[in-house]
């Protein structure tokens, strides 16, 4: 495996203070000959609203269909984490884990769904589809 897992190999966890200083390592498809979805939920997903600075509160689902690379699992964790005190919108957030995951990985195949607590009583949801 030609593949460093440097977050996954440290002694110690350093967190990311922003999704620029994150970073989304990989692995090695096992399997590329055959097409399967993979499935990464994060349940307590947070951000800023841009605006009020008042926390806003998700789950964000990232499903894939690998090619030749599948996302290490505690990178993409401290990738996720570094949002915490960005203020973002929830469209561009979503958004922009799509596009750092493509570039990351370049699945077959994926989406994203971030799916927002109500604030003001409206929840929202937004999906991005990769590549």
């Amino acid at each position: 495996m030609d593949t460093d897992l440097n977050i996954l190999r440290e002694g110690h966890t350093r967190y990311p203070t922003s999704p620029e200083e994150a970073a989304l390592e990989s692995f090695e498809n096992a399997y590329p000959e055959r097409d399967y979805w993979v499935r990464l939920e994060c349940p307590e997903f947070t951000a800023l609203c841009p605006i009020t600075g008042q926390p806003d509160f998700g789950h964000i689902t990232i499903e894939y269909i690998p090619d030749k690379l599948c996302v290490e699992s505690k990178a993409l964790k401290l990738y996720l984490f570094s949002f915490r005190n960005q203020g973002i919108f929830h469209e561009a957030v979503v958004n922009r884990i799509a596009s750092d995951v493509t570039k990351a990985i370049a699945p077959r195949e994926g989406r994203v769904t971030g799916e927002f607590n109500a604030r003001g009583g409206i929840a929202i949801t937004v999906e991005a589809t990769m590549p």
